[in-house]
Order: structure tokens, then sequence, then C-alpha cells
């Protein structure tokens, strides 16, 4: 039954409410409500995008050259799984501040690039070898017009990635081959003392060898590639007793590969290489011992041998096979004592656009902002000098160290050098190991050196 008390009250209320919607008649029309921007691209762009502005300041050091929020790079590299991912932390800071969007794609294979390239879509950017440079050199943008900090790169650097007179790729990734793996624990039961010249280098394995001890573990045996080790260690016996330029100008043609100089790197290395005094097997064992049952040899129990030439990846392949081993204390490197200059492969940034966004990472990678976030994510090395004091990782640490003292740094001769040299220099390798002639194994791989750099 309804309460009469409540009737006024009632009545008041829904004049109120009638005086609300006769007020609200003539309203304007409603502002939506913003909808959160979707996390992946829309199937369905449009023509033109409004501009998205930053929500935050760039960060410090890091500058965005024009480029607003929304911006696009694409970008076409090798790298996938972990590679990519560090290359994204690398990144992150950059996207943050500016806003910038990555489409990147991953491919090994070089032939779409090219495709790309020749159909007149290449990407924005190209992470790519230090060969394209000069095949796509008529495309690319000189990096001084794309807000480059040069100064934090050395000057051999620059001149690598100079093509005709400008400056066109920016190397961002290096490892370096030029050094040499021990077993500190070894070395102190026995009193050796890492050598800082070749001239002690050379005196430590003649004290090994006086002391009972295998000094080298030189096994190359690579299948189809077998001599790939043998090729690099000549090619850093060569650094030390010639030089990088002499290195360059093998490359080049401008030395023939049956020069003196090759000579005599190669007698250096057939002494050792040869001899089973110097190391595990001799010969035989050089051609037919594993490179990575190489590696093992000198960190297993009992060692067969004291010193190991071999790349960066060595010391992963020593944590992997010995997890108990430390490094640092039971397994370490040191740089090739006395090389003028570092051999090592590399990783170089190419543009084809000088579109804002792009100049931004042009202008980030090669900041001291870029070099630190490369060095933090230990992604290989950086050749930005400015982040040789940023490494955490110890092996990066000292592998920076040797980097930044270098006077120079030479490609893999064999992988440079196109029309086939890489086998004809491990064919002559394998030769003069087995006892073949050496001046007739030069002159052969000699002339696919001339073939290919006429």
């Amino acid at each position: 039954m309804l309460n009469h008390r409540k009737f006024p009250v009632l009545l008041v209320m829904l004049l109120v409410i009638s005086m609300v919607v006769t007020a609200c008649g003539a309203k304007p029309t409603p502002v939506p409500t913003p909808v959160p921007a979707p996390t992946t691209a829309p199937v369905t762009q449009p023509t033109q995008p409004p501009a998205v502005q930053p929500t935050k300041a760039p960060a410090a050091g890091i500058d965005c050259m024009g480029a607003k929020a929304g911006d696009q790079i694409s970008m076409l590299y090798q790298w996938s799984g972990a590679e990519e991912e560090n290359l994204n932390k690398i990144l992150k800071p950059l996207v943050d501040a500016c806003g910038i969007v990555l489409a990147p794609e991953s491919t090994r294979d070089q032939a779409l690039l090219d495709t790309r390239v020749k159909a007149g879509t290449p990407p924005d950017i190209a992470f790519w070898n230090v060969t394209q440079l000069n095949q796509y050199k008529d495309l690319l943008k000189p990096l001084d017009t794309l807000g480059v900090h040069g100064a934090n790169y050395a000057g051999y650097w620059q001149a690598i990635g100079t093509v005709g007179g400008q400056w066109l790729g920016l190397p961002v990734k290096a490892d370096i081959k030029t050094i040499i793996w021990y077993s500190p624990v070894a070395f102190d039961a026995y009193g050796y003392k890492v050598p800082t010249t070749w001239a002690e280098l050379d005196a430590l394995v003649e004290k090994m060898v006086a002391d009972g001890h295998v000094p080298w573990s030189l096994g190359m045996e690579s299948g189809d590639a077998t001599g790939w080790t043998g090729s690099d260690f000549i090619q850093d016996i060569m650094l030390v007793q010639k030089g990088p330029q002499y290195v360059d100008d093998l490359i080049t043609g401008k030395a023939p590969y049956n020069d003196a100089g090759v000579k005599q790197a190669y007698e250096t290395y057939g002494k050792w290489a040869k001899d089973p005094q110097y190391t595990v097997g001799g010969a035989k064992g050089t051609l037919s011992t594993g490179f990575l049952d190489a590696i093992y040899k000198v960190f297993a129990d009992p060692a067969e041998a004291m010193l190991v030439k071999q790349s960066g990846f060595a010391g992963g392949a020593v944590k992997e096979k010995f997890p108990t081993l430390k490094y640092g204390s039971d397994y370490d490197f040191f740089g090739v004592p006395g090389a003028q200059g570092v051999q090592g492969g590399s990783d170089w940034m190419m543009m084809f656009s000088d579109k804002p966004a792009v100049k931004a990472l042009v202008a980030y990678l090669s900041s001291d902002a870029g070099a630190a976030e490369w060095a933090k994510a230990g992604f290989d090395l950086s050749p930005n000098s400015k982040a040789t004091a940023a490494y955490t990782d110890a092996a990066l640490i000292k592998k920076g160290q040797i980097l930044a003292s270098a006077q120079g740094f030479t490609p893999d001769i064999g992988d440079t050098i196109p029309g086939g040299f890489g086998k004809a220099e491990w064919t002559a390798i394998v030769d003069f190991v087995n006892g073949a002639d050496l001046d007739a194994a030069l002159a052969a791989a000699a002339k696919v050196q001339a073939e290919a750099t006429q």
C-alpha cells in the first residue's frame, strides 16, 4: 500500500527529473572516450595516420633527430633468437624515448636483400656484411649526412666503411679472432707467464717443449672446410710480421698470395703445426683432429696441450664441455702478442633512407648512450669506442681492451676474397701440412686470388 507521507517527496523528485531532461534537450555532440591503441597494427591502415606525440621528453643522451612517435623504420638483418633479443634490448631506450616503430625482418638469405634492392624497395636499414657496402654504394646514404658521432670510431673503422670517398657503413658488432686460450691453473703450476711480445711467445713455446709439454693443440679438421683454423692462425702471424695493411693488400689483390710475406707466415706456422713436439699428433693430428676437440685438449684432465689459437667462441665451447670450469681461473685468453692489428668478423649497418627516424637510429647507436647499451647487452663487441669502459662481462672487458688498442681490423682473408678463394686457401694449407711443396701450393692459391680480384 502506498505510503501517503512519501507522496510529496516523490512528486518533487519527478519534477526535478523532468527539469533535467528538458534542460538537456539541445545537447552538444558527445566527446567519445579515447580507445587505447592496439598492440599490433590493424589490418587496414589509414593513408595518412595522425601524428602521435611522444608522451615524455627524450631520454638524456638520445636525440630523436626530428623523428615523431609512430615513425617507422624497416630493417633487414641476419640475427635471430637470442641475438635478435639482444638487439631489441639495445634499441629499447631509443624506441621508448622517440616512439619510433621498428619493422624488422630476419633472414640469412642475402638474395632477399638483393631482390628488394633491385626492385626499388630496399629496407630503410640493412645490417649486413662489409662487402655489401661496395655492392650497394650508389644507393646508400653517407653517414656524415645522418648525424653520426664519428669521433667515437677509430680511423680504421671509418676507412673500412668508406667507399668512393664516402663513409657508407657503420660497424655495429665485432668479434675478434686474434686470441690464444690457455689454462691459468696450468700456467701457475709450471711457472709460465702470459707473453706480451712475439719473442716471448716463441720463448715460452720452446720452454714448454724443454719441460716435456706439448705447447699447441692445432687440430683443424672440419669436413669440407678443413683448413679454416689454420687460415686464421696464419693471418694472425701475418699481422705480427707484416701488419694489417699487408693483409688488406692481399684482400684487394695488390699483394699476391704467393708473396714472400705469405710464405714467411706459412713457414712460421708449419714449424708448429707439422711437428709432434709442438702440436698434438704432429701433422697428422693437425689434419685429423676436429677443431672443437683441439679446444678441449687444453682443458681436459689431464691436459694434452698448453695453448690453442681460436676465436672468441672457444670460451663458450669450454663452458659447455666442462661446466665446472670457471672463466678467469680455469680457462682464459690473451691477445696474440706482437700483432699490429686484429682479425675478426663484423656486422655493418647501411642506410637506404635518410628520413628522421633513420637519422635518430644512426645518431643513437653511434653515441655514448648507444655504446653503453650495447655493452650492457653483451652482444659481442661494439666498435664504438665508448663501449670499452661499459662492459660488465669479464671476457668482453678483455676483448674490448684488445680491440680498443688495435692499430687495425682485418676481416678473414678467405671469407672476404670472392670467387672460391677461401677453398683454395684451405687447400694450400692442408697440402702444405701434408708435406706438399709450399711454393706450388701458394702459387695455386695466388692464381685463384688474381682471378677473383682483377
